[in-house]
């Protein structure tokens, strides 16, 4: 996707709370533990979100319901879409889940993107999202993760210019490309993909560790100042 003028930037946050509807309160009473845990959100990703919106005057669409209630991130009929929450539920009520909850997320990032390749020929989607330092017992080594589809030429450009200029501002961090998880995995911009050729739609997902999430505020504040300005260099340079 390598253009004349830049392409439209899109924001989104599928995981950015835990916040359970009123309706499922009961169901949900026994798993309070279960709500505060990565599985329950991904904490600090709001954060980012917000500020790569504000700073890039990008459209931000993004969800504050559990992901235990619905997995935005994954397509319809994929496993993970209910949790074990929920998974049993009657068809009719997992129904009324999708229709208030995932279709209108998903419609509002498809119609956002459309409006952006109508605008500007080609939208550049960032999903923000955080990972557990810990997974079933074993330390992951990442810091920050950039996931994007390897046969996609703008991602792949786009990303390996922003894994470097971010390794120069910040040498102290682990930064890899498809780690910890692989950017052509099912998920909301995989999908996407598939709406849209290379040359107007490109999905990067940005994963940052949530152990600087929830560390010192100070020190995640300077982390998401230096993504962010990384980013936007990594941009202007395509």
């Amino acid at each position: 996707m390598k253009r004349k003028r830049a392409p439209a930037i899109l924001i989104t946050c599928e995981h950015g709370g835990n916040r359970v509807p009123p309706r499922y309160a009961v169901l949900f009473a026994p798993h309070q533990a279960l709500l505060q845990t990565h599985r329950g959100w991904d904490p600090g990703a709001l954060d980012l979100a917000r500020v790569f919106a504000r700073d890039l005057r990008a459209p931000l669409i993004y969800s504050t319901t559990t992901r235990l209630l619905v997995e935005l991130n994954r397509s319809e009929h994929h496993r993970s879409l209910f949790s074990a929450i929920t998974r049993d539920l009657p068809a009719p009520e997992k129904q009324r889940i999708l229709e208030r909850w995932y279709y209108p997320h998903r419609r509002r990032v498809v119609e956002r993107a459309q409006r952006g390749i109508d605008e500007a020929g080609a939208v550049l989607h960032l999903a923000m999202h955080t990972f557990t330092p810990v997974l079933d017992g074993v330390t992951r080594p990442t810091d920050v993760g950039l996931l994007f589809d390897p046969s996609r030429a703008f991602e792949r450009r786009f990303c390996t210019r922003w894994q470097s200029l971010l390794r120069e501002a910040r040498p102290d961090l682990t930064i890899h490309r498809n780690r910890p998880y692989r950017g052509v995995s099912d998920g909301l911009g995989t999908s996407l993909r598939r709406r849209w050729p290379a040359s107007k739609y490109a999905a990067v997902e940005l994963e940052v560790n949530q152990k600087f999430a929830i560390g010192p505020r100070a020190a995640w504040r300077a982390l998401i100042g230096d993504l962010m300005a990384t980013a936007r260099a990594a941009a202007a340079g395509q």
